[in-house]
């Protein structure tokens, strides 16, 4: 860690109140005037940071910048654990964390951005990442599932983003098989996850989940706009929103990867689950299907009714809700 960053750590952690820059300079055993010129950068680089005579440098309750010292103060137990790679811009998170993990990256490792110039979602899609309006992040896994069951970290990773949003809305949040989060009526968060086989034993050499989230973000392409949502119109003025909300999903994510295969949040998946009970129309190829989505099945796949009474449980694919019902 370089000096600026044990510099804003020492305000993060004082958040809302003045740290004396002698202090700062004794506590990290430099001069005054280093500890002068790192404020000068940090608040350069957007950091709402005041400097007052004789009370030292204060780190304002509304600076946002989405930095790891800004995220550990939030994090709890063995969500402490995980190492925090976060970078102002990147094409895609989920790129840069697979690129890390096929090189050796532990488990654990996080790659957080406040902006990806070639966000990605399933199916090939993009994902709209504009700068310092959302939230992208993408975790390395080294999980000990098989193949069949790697559905599971998709899933227990939308509940984790559901419950952290819940958490800091104080609203209902909802979730579309197997990947996408909405609120009011609008898609506010994608979850892409991305794997890599052990051809020798069957199972994941590693897994990347990646999540997005808007956060306020606006102005929409036209291909989404009417779709495409924000959990905040505006960020709250008093707290750090993004990184709590890092904090938060992450601490959700630390014990949700921790339990993957006892299978116990999906109740909780189900109960946000908007499909169930609902027409759909199941696409397979170039071939579009009506069915009924009937239920989510121990392994958190689709379980889908089609007219002739046929049943199948959906493992991957792509299904909408059919307009004009109840």
């Amino acid at each position: 860690m370089d000096l600026k960053q044990e510099i804003l750590k020492i305000l993060e952690n004082n958040r809302g109140n003045s740290v004396n820059g002698a202090r700062i300079a004794e506590m990290l055993n430099v001069s005054r005037s280093a500890i002068w010129k790192n404020i000068k950068q940090l608040q350069k680089e957007g950091h709402h940071i005041n400097a007052a005579p004789n009370r030292g440098y204060c780190l304002e309750t509304s600076n946002d910048i989405l930095t790891a010292e800004s995220i550990s103060p939030y994090l709890q137990d063995k969500a402490r654990n995980f190492h925090l790679d976060v970078r102002k811009s990147v094409t895609s998170t989920n790129t840069l964390a697979k690129e890390m993990a096929s090189e050796g990256c532990p488990e654990g490792t996080v790659v957080i951005a406040t902006e990806q110039t070639e966000g990605r979602g399933r199916m090939g899609r993009s994902f709209y990442s504009p700068d310092s309006t959302g939230l992208y992040l993408s975790l390395i896994l080294r999980p000990k599932l098989d193949i069949n069951d790697s559905l599971l970290i998709t899933t227990s990773a939308a509940v984790a983003v559901a419950q952290a949003i819940e958490k800091l809305t104080s609203q209902d949040v909802q979730i579309k098989w197997v990947n996408d989060i909405f609120m009011n009526g609008k898609k506010v968060c994608g979850i892409l996850t991305e794997a890599s086989l052990n051809v020798e034993n069957g199972g994941l050499e590693y897994a990347v989940v990646g999540i997005g989230i808007n956060v306020t973000t606006k102005n929409f392409p036209k291909d989404i706009e009417e779709i495409a949502g924000s959990i905040f119109s505006e960020k709250p003025d008093n707290q750090p929103i993004t990184s709590i909300l890092a904090a938060e999903l992450l601490n959700n994510l630390s014990y949700a990867m921790d339990n993957l295969t006892d299978h116990s949040y999906l109740s909780e998946y189900k109960k946000r689950s908007f499909l169930i009970g609902k027409d759909i129309y199941v696409l397979k190829g170039k071939d579009t299907l009506s069915a009924r989505a009937i239920d989510i099945d121990y392994r958190a796949r689709l379980v889908v009714e089609y007219p002739d009474k046929s049943i199948e449980a959906l493992s991957s694919g792509e299904v909408s809700v059919r307009i004009n019902q109840n």
